[in-house]
């Protein structure tokens, strides 16, 4: 798949919004991709995964001993992200606020990890996803997202590798254009504080 072909499954599942919207880093976008629409098509979200494991370096793909992905966003992704790599798929909740491994998940001692992601925009979500991996004892060797909102400025502390990158404009709360400032805001992600 190339971009274009990517950008229509993400027009075809409704899943490019446009309006007013307050991002999980506090900016406001007047577009949003609503990544759980792509994925709720299995067929769709098999396709998404197998163009991204493909993408990433065979020396990175032939290291990875299991897929972890912060839930929500990440949960699909990276489920279907195993399948395509043919390893275990584990998830971060955060109950607390803190990401963790539950319901019995565990990581071997050094055990090599690739986290996925549905979006990186400032990378402050995988930051804390790895952080709570290397707690529970996995290398985070590399990191698969469908999209990279930050044009590649992203600093995850790994190598980033992504089926798309988009420049959807994004504004401080007291920058807001004339036009973004009159259109009621919604927060449409999962962190609703």
């Amino acid at each position: 798949m190339i971009d274009d072909d990517i950008l229509t499954e993400f027009r075809a599942a409704g899943a490019l919004l446009e309006g007013h919207f307050i991002l999980s880093s506090g900016k406001h976008s007047d577009r949003y991709l609503q990544c759980a629409r792509v994925l709720m098509d299995p067929m769709r979200a098999s396709r998404l995964a197998s163009t991204l494991a493909a993408r990433l370096p065979r020396e990175i793909r032939s290291e990875i001993e299991v897929v972890v992905s912060p839930a929500m966003g990440g949960l699909i992704i990276g489920h279907e992200m195993a399948r395509a790599l043919g390893v275990d798929s584990l998830f971060l909740e955060r109950p607390e606020g803190v990401f963790e491994l539950r319901r019995g998940f565990a990581l071997e001692p050094g055990q090599k990890v690739l986290l996925v992601e549905d979006i990186v925009t400032t990378g402050l979500s995988s930051r804390e996803a790895i952080e709570a991996v290397k707690r529970e004892g996995g290398d985070v060797i590399a990191e698969a997202a469908l999209v990279d909102r930050s044009l590649g400025t992203a600093d995850v502390g790994v190598p980033l590798f992504t089926l798309l990158s988009l420049d959807f404009p994004v504004y401080a709360p007291d920058e807001l254009p004339e036009e973004l400032a009159a259109t009621p805001a919604e927060k449409p992600g999962s962190r609703k504080k």
